[in-house]
């Protein structure tokens, strides 16, 4: 059976923590990997320390939004953290993400769609008059374009997504059946986004809050 393959979201600046969530995630019924946000690689001693991690699978959710020269720039400036992936906003248009693709080496690009955090509502405020399911298809046909190796999308739009992409589906908004949806507003069970088609998830609070061991082995009971 092919392991479900977990990002674990390290939401935090204490190193201590996150050699525990690394301690704690690793499981054999599980392909894991780390996922490292701007809260981390900008603190102290965070670039410092995924530099130094040996034998992970590293995810730098840089969420890069620039013009292409400064994109380029910035991939550049990281390939000492030797990621495995690295993030940057479909938004930034199509000669950025290809910009990116084109530097990064070894390091597979993810194109971000529309937050998870965002809904229809959220999008016409900041001036978006399309649906999400749209502008996330429209998002993916450029990711296709570009030739990006990944493309996070919530599991709401796995199904649109995997009509015009076909690399990997990274889905955030992951939460377990007892779980608040805290600030996700389009979010499911590990099992339910699986079962949509994604190749990979984002989870975070649902595994480093509370007992992780114990979080793991709910995740793996939701996903048989």
């Amino acid at each position: 059976m092919k392991k479900t393959k977990i990002f674990v979201a390290c939401d935090t600046t204490n190193t201590k923590k996150i050699n525990n969530i690394i301690k704690y995630t690793e499981n054999p019924k599980l392909k894991i990997g780390y996922k490292f946000g701007l809260e981390f690689l900008n603190s102290k001693n965070g670039r410092k320390f995924v530099s130094k991690l040996k034998n992970k699978i590293t995810f730098g959710d840089y969420k890069l939004a620039d013009i292409p020269k400064t994109c380029m720039s910035a991939i550049k400036a990281v390939k000492d953290l030797k990621l495995n992936y690295i993030t940057i906003h479909i938004s930034s248009g199509l000669n950025a993400i290809k910009a990116a693709k084109k530097v990064a080496g070894s390091i597979k690009v993810i194109g971000v769609t529309i937050l998870t955090s965002l809904d229809n509502k959220s999008l016409k405020e900041i001036g978006f008059d399309k649906k999400i399911d749209k502008l996330v298809l429209r998002q993916a046909k450029l990711a296709a374009k570009a030739k990006l190796d990944a493309i996070v999308c919530s599991p709401h739009e796995i199904k649109i997504v995997k009509k015009v992409f076909k690399g990997e589906i990274i889905t955030p908004g992951i939460r377990l059946s007892s779980d608040e949806k805290d600030d996700q507003k389009r979010v499911m069970t590990p099992e339910q986004a699986i079962k949509n088609g994604a190749d990979a998830l984002v989870i975070g609070r649902s595994i480093t809050s509370g007992n992780i061991k114990n979080n793991i082995k709910k995740i793996i009971k939701e996903l048989k």
